[in-house]
């Protein structure tokens, strides 16, 4: 029997149709939405702290406000049904439920996110929460954060509240989002929350990431419905070489280690890869990693979150340049320990208003290259989208025209990589709202639906459509 993705594979141009079943969403984060940053019991978290000190973020601008969301969620979830989004994932603040990152939690916190998934439940849409988008509180913070161990028990803690409040109403979670982010970004180069610059800080802050992540999903399995799904989110790179010459090839082989296996191998294989440990022996023996992390950190899972937006292009240099063109920030510090001896590069061609190459290939190769590293484990795209200088002409519309051409290219990507037998289950477009971009502030906009920041009003854009109609039907339309 020929299915219709078959009968369109070879025809670039038609149609392409979805396999039944294929859900369809937007996603947020809690920091760059909410706002409503001392509200009811909510106390700072590392990004609160990291956004108010002085040449953090572009222009000193923070989530206090952001897009309002706290306030005006019930447009947004209205917003959501109006553009027919099958599920919509969204991150749980931890100091709107559990201020200090102990003890009880804050009733006002969990209410609103009961009333949250309680109006999208009763349109239909499928509510997907993420427990942890790099939002730790302040005072975890302030006794070490995740370089040390005690977090992943403060972590498993606040799982069983979060989960002991909503486990019987939303079916699908998510322990961590990019904990690759968190990590590196965070504690490495430090252009992320928050903003520390120790290479063993950040090696340290990934393992217990992993064991935070594992302690999760024993939480939830424990507390959820019988019939939930339990997943991780992570930023895959899919890391190309330069040229094909045996330099390049290890220097790729390096970051790849750095920003993949040392998250794959513990969470799905229950293991370090050999050539992370040996590529930073210098820094670290890795003595924090005691005897059943591993086990604990490699949880039966229901599927994989994948975050797609750019390639990455690396060579072998001499130490200079390392992290000028990794996409991540500008920092003196680099966000790759073990790695001094690797150059990155800007991939040729088109790219966004982040200055991200457009390249759907890479999309349709990492899903086939996960495809086969884990072949029982399906695979949700859990963050794809792109930013670009949208605004509002004089009529009120907003047309994106270029955001419509990334998504439909890299939509097709992800049909011809379920096509050649990937097993691909959702796609989740990043992101509903414009909003706080992180260190980048609000200069960036990622949204499916622009936002007039100054009077928090919503207008989808071009792509919103767009992107509706794709979702409403499952079938995108010829280039």
């Amino acid at each position: 029997m020929v299915t219709a993705a078959q009968q369109t594979a070879s025809a670039p141009d038609a149609p392409r149709t979805f396999p039944k079943g294929f859900l369809w969403g937007s996603a947020t984060a809690s920091y760059q939405i909410e706002g409503a940053a001392t509200e009811d019991g909510r106390t700072p978290s590392i990004w609160d702290t990291y956004a108010r000190t002085p040449g953090r973020v572009r222009n000193g601008d923070t989530g206090d406000t952001a897009t309002d969301h706290y306030h005006r969620w019930r447009e947004d979830v209205a917003l959501m049904a109006e553009l027919g989004l099958g599920a919509y994932r969204f991150s749980l603040a931890w100091t709107r439920i559990q201020p200090t990152g102990r003890g009880p939690a804050v009733q006002k916190g969990l209410d609103f996110y009961r009333r949250l998934v309680d109006e999208l439940l009763e349109k239909g849409i499928q509510p997907v929460a993420t427990l942890y988008h790099w939002d730790l509180p302040q005072e975890l913070e302030d006794a070490g954060g995740w370089p040390e161990r005690a977090t992943t028990e403060r972590f498993a803690e606040y799982t069983a509240l979060a989960a002991d409040a909503l486990g019987d109403r939303v079916k699908t979670w998510t322990t961590l989002n990019e904990p690759w982010c968190s990590a590196f970004l965070g504690y490495g180069s430090g252009v992320h929350a928050p903003g520390r610059t120790d290479p063993v800080a950040a090696l340290r802050a990934a393992h217990h990431l992993n064991l935070a992540h594992g302690l999760a999903v024993q939480a939830l399995r424990d507390r959820v419905r019988a019939d939930a799904q339990c997943s991780v989110t992570l930023n895959i790179h899919h890391v190309r070489p330069l040229t094909g010459g045996d330099a390049d090839a290890d220097a790729a082989r390096r970051i790849d280690a750095l920003a993949n296996r040392v998250f794959t191998g513990p969470m799905l294989r229950g293991a370090y890869p050999e050539d992370l440990l040996k590529d930073t022996a210098h820094l670290t023996d890795w003595s924090f990693v005691r005897d059943g992390d591993l086990e604990q950190a490699r949880q039966p899972l229901d599927f994989l979150g994948v975050n797609y937006y750019t390639p990455t292009v690396v060579s072998q240099a001499d130490g200079s340049g390392v992290h000028t063109s990794d996409g991540h920030g500008n920092s003196p510090y680099s966000p790759w320990p073990g790695a001094d001896r690797v150059a990155f590069h800007q991939p040729p061609g088109e790219t966004t208003a982040m200055g991200w190459a457009v390249d759907p290939t890479g999309l349709y190769d990492l899903l086939r290259r996960l495809s086969s590293d884990f072949p029982r484990l399906p695979l949700v795209i859990t963050e794809n989208g792109a930013a670009f200088d949208d605004y509002a002409d004089p009529e009120g519309r907003v047309n994106d025209p270029a955001r419509i051409a990334y998504v439909h290219d890299h939509l097709a990507a992800v049909h011809r990589a379920i096509v050649d037998g990937a097993d691909v289950r959702g796609y989740f477009l990043w992101s509903l709202l414009d909003n706080f971009e992180w260190a980048h502030g609000y200069g960036k906009r990622f949204g499916a639906v622009y936002v007039d920041y100054p009077t928090g009003t919503r207008i989808p854009k071009a792509s919103a459509r767009w992107y509706s109609e794709v979702a409403r039907t499952g079938v995108l339309p010829g280039a």
